[in-house]
């Protein structure tokens, strides 16, 4: 079963055109660096930013959290979060 990950970030006002840059930013550099990332959307609706992301496993999730691009992004992007809110899921149902 896949390791589901969302999140919900809502940006400050004069930082949501960077917020949104760096974000895509650092879903591209996932989906094409690690290997146990399989899918990462990046989707808007005014202020608010939903991210959903499958890995194969949780390890993979955690071997995200680890690399460069995702500490970059984090480091410069944290003082511009208004509110992020994260869950995890199990897949159960694996076909696309």
């Amino acid at each position: 079963m896949s390791f589901v990950v969302t999140v919900h970030f809502r940006a400050k006002a004069e930082w949501r055109d960077a917020f949104r840059a760096e974000m895509v930013a650092n879903a591209t550099a996932s989906r094409e660096r690690e290997p146990g990332c399989r899918r990462f959307d990046v989707c808007e609706d005014g202020a608010d930013i939903f991210l959903y992301e499958i890995y194969d496993d949780e390890a993979a999730f955690r071997a995200h959290l680890a690399t460069d691009h995702f500490l970059r992004f984090n480091e410069r992007t944290a003082p511009w979060v208004e509110e992020k809110r994260l869950a995890t899921f199990r897949r159960i149902d694996p076909k696309d």
